[in-house]
């Protein structure tokens, strides 16, 4: 038997390390047991330079990106095709895609909701903490792929600033050390010490020179963006997020998407290799964190355009079922929306179509009757009306992604 070919790596420089001395505070919170093991020397990470670094991308591994790069523009042009370029629909289709991904980005964060709580949180009435923070990563991505054009510092920040809305730091590099591990006590062993507080500024710099260049395959430099993002953790919070939302300006930024592909969940199915990838970079060989972009690309757009023919096979069912209302009525234009917001009340419909209340209800009211919605409440009044195709739909492909991590 021949033997296999020599793995070879993508390699860059690996990182430094700055040495610190931790005290955990005596505060009455912690044990004297607990000061005694969080104290002691500890070691943060000094990026190394990423802007003007050469890569040598090994034959194989440039086969496997333009590959999963091309999946990724016929997924693109899938959902186009699949709805034609000026369908109603199309522009549902791509917030219901973005919303998809935003979530199974959460989801890696331990951020778990279900559709008709994110759903019911587009309109502000879900009571989750967990729905309420997906949104907010609905509003992050939404400003990364409106800000793809220009990835400056303020850009990310911005990206920041809609995902921790409210917070004191919210779109402010972080002042303090941060840590990746179990304890939020003390540095001393955790997985990922980033760099410190003075350290951050310089690096995010030497990020947004890599950001600029233009030659590279858009998913490597994606790839190693991200890793580059994550190793710097510039913010106290929401740096797993953001750094997603980044991979998204770039691959619509760089023109290979249009739309959203839900490469989160992609990544989700493995996020031992995702960390492992991360780790590898950080020490030294970018080509595992480069493969499991790859790998997560041809996941979004096989699964996503299975998502895509879903949902257009249920507006099919749902125009037949709507063939008995006149073609000027608000309903028909109420019909494509519903894959984007598949739960809506009179208010929603009010501000996105612009017209009356009574014309609103009536709307609802032709819906409901052709069994295409059903009042969700039981309510007289505050109702709201869920399209539970849709709904399903949408949970099907989150435990179709929990299945295959």
């Amino acid at each position: 038997m021949g033997t296999l070919p020599a793995r070879r790596p993508l390699a860059v420089s690996p990182v430094g390390h700055r040495t610190g001395h931790w005290t955990v505070a005596d505060d009455g919170l912690a044990s004297r047991s607990a000061r005694s093991r969080g104290t002691g020397t500890y070691e943060t990470t000094l990026p190394a330079a990423l802007g003007a670094s050469e890569f040598a991308l090994p034959g194989e591994l440039a086969a496997d990106v333009a590959d999963a790069e091309t999946v990724l523009a016929a997924f693109d042009a899938h959902a186009a095709a699949r709805l034609g370029a000026d369908n109603p629909a199309l522009g549902p289709m791509s917030a219901v895609l973005l919303r998809t991904e935003s979530a199974s980005s959460s989801q890696i964060e331990d951020l778990t909701v279900g559709a008709r709580q994110l759903a019911l949180a587009e309109l502000d009435e879900s009571r989750s903490g967990n729905a309420r923070a997906v949104v907010a990563n609905v509003r992050t991505m939404e400003a990364a792929l409106r800000l793809a054009a220009d990835l400056d510092l303020e850009a990310i920040l911005a990206m920041h600033a809609e995902l921790l809305a409210g917070a004191e730091d919210a779109g402010q590099l972080r002042r303090q050390l941060v840590w990746v591990g179990r304890s939020g006590l003390s540095p001393l062993g955790a997985v990922h010490i980033a760099p410190e507080a003075e350290d951050v500024l310089p690096a995010m710099d030497d990020l947004l020179t890599f950001l600029a260049r233009d030659d590279l395959p858009v998913l490597v430099h994606a790839a190693l963006a991200h890793a580059q993002f994550e190793t710097i953790h510039p913010f106290a919070d929401g740096n797993g997020r953001t750094g997603r939302a980044l991979v998204h300006a770039l691959l619509s930024g760089k023109g290979l998407l249009t739309t959203t592909a839900p490469v989160s969940a992609g990544l989700l199915t493995d996020l031992e290799a995702y960390t492992a990838a991360l780790t590898a970079f950080r020490a030294g060989d970018a080509r595992p964190i480069v493969e499991e972009f790859a790998r997560a690309a041809r996941y979004a757009a096989t699964t996503g355009s299975r998502l895509v023919d879903d949902l257009a096979e249920q507006l099919e069912r749902d125009r037949e079922r709507l063939s008995g209302v006149r073609r000027h009525a608000l309903a028909w234009s109420v019909l494509p929306l519903l894959i984007g917001q598949p739960i809506v009340n009179a208010a929603h419909l009010q501000r996105t179509l612009e017209v009356p209340a009574m014309t609103a209800q009536r709307a609802l009211a032709q819906l409901t009757e052709s069994g295409i919605l059903q009042e969700a409440t039981g309510r007289s009044r505050n109702r709201v009306w869920q399209h539970t195709g849709i709904l399903g739909l949408l949970d099907a492909y989150a435990a179709e992604v929990r299945r295959a991590g």
